[in-house]
């Protein structure tokens, strides 16, 4: 058999989950004691979620209810890009969280580079935001594939088209 078999590598997250987070975190802050009359609101937007509280220790606190519920809800810790709190009138704290999607110019470069060093039979192109690797044997992609998870690179990955 002389096809080659590939795979993606790319980097997402499921945003149905994270709207579930995000609403369970709201439903919390509007039962929990220590934040009932602070006014907190978390809004997620495609590319990011707003914190709008009354304080820095609400903040934090907002922090670890939403880091919470997303692991609860398997999305992983490091697609939050947390932003400096910064003021936003009336004594009131903003902060955003940006979410991060897609594997970087950079990253790319640097995971084909592994792989091409790694495995001399196995090539590795660039496509955009994710990564294909392809070869002509299947346990030569299962081994990239447990390389990779266990580096420890700043953006989840997920392994996808395997075929």
């Amino acid at each position: 058999m002389a096809s080659n078999y590939s795979f993606d590598i790319v980097s997402d997250f499921d945003y149905q989950e994270m709207v579930n987070a995000v609403d369970q975190t709201n439903r919390e802050i509007k039962s929990r004691y220590d934040l009932k009359n602070t006014q907190t609101t978390v809004d997620l937007e495609p590319e990011k979620i707003i914190v709008n509280t009354d304080s820095d220790l609400t903040l934090n606190a907002v922090d670890d209810i939403l880091r919470a519920k997303a692991a609860k809800r398997n999305l992983s810790q490091k697609i939050f890009d947390f932003g400096k709190p910064e003021s936003a009138g009336g004594n009131r704290v903003r902060q955003e969280i940006k979410l991060q999607k897609g594997i970087s110019q950079e990253l790319a470069k640097k995971i084909s580079k592994m792989i091409r060093d790694n495995f001399k039979k196995i090539q590795a192109s660039i496509q955009g935001d994710a990564v294909r690797v392809s070869s002509k044997s299947k346990d030569d992609l299962q081994e990239v594939i447990t390389l990779l998870k266990q580096e420890d690179f700043p953006v989840p990955l997920q392994f996808n088209n395997y075929r």
